[in-house]
């Protein structure tokens, strides 16, 4: 797991520890410190707490004009027992939100399970995206097939053409705004 690191090449174009209205504002990384664990196994510096055990994040790049962010995830999605949906609302989600943020993508390659509870945060996190939108992409499929399972796709548009394995290729722009088109034709 320590080897797993944030997605690093868009720190050019934006750093949430420098950005004064993100979640992260102010935080100090040291790369040479490897403190935060997910059962018992540490993980690069780079992944910001939620105050989750189970579950490490890293926005890569956020636009309060466009409304949008982008949210990479490391580890394992544990809502049944540590509640991780709602310390993401909680911690991460309604202060983005306060700052205008409505559409999200979520990008859950490093997602390694998912343990699903009752489904009324997402529907507060839906609702309160407005015209919005929250997209996954790069679940895998077992994760998207647990989504499923406690009917989170009615909230979150997942799998499909969402699955872009090139998005690392692409200019954080260019990123969203191919997301945002595969939504808009989902949707009409």
């Amino acid at each position: 797991m320590h080897d797993i690191e944030p997605y690093y090449n868009w720190i050019k174009y934006y750093d949430s520890a420098n950005d004064e209205r993100s979640p992260f504002f102010g935080k100090e990384y040291n790369y040479n410190l490897y403190q935060d664990t997910i059962y018992g196994f540490y993980i690069d510096p780079g992944w910001d707490s939620i105050e989750s055990d189970t579950i490490y994040v890293k926005i890569l790049f956020t636009d309060y004009e466009e409304g949008f962010t982008i949210i990479e995830f490391l580890g394992e999605w544990n809502d049944a027992i540590t509640n991780d949906i709602m310390l993401m609302r909680r911690n991460l989600l309604e202060p983005l939100e306060a700052q205008g943020i409505n559409k999200f993508i979520l990008i859950g390659e490093n997602i390694m399970n998912f343990h699903g509870s009752d489904d009324s945060y997402y529907e507060e996190w839906f609702e309160n995206s407005g015209e919005g939108w929250i997209a996954a992409v790069n679940f895998p499929t077992f994760i998207l097939d647990e989504f499923r399972k406690y009917h989170l796709d009615q909230y979150i548009n997942m799998g499909g053409t969402l699955q872009i394995n090139v998005w690392r290729t692409l200019h954080p722009l260019k990123f969203y705004s191919l997301v945002s088109q595969l939504i808009l034709r989902r949707l009409s």
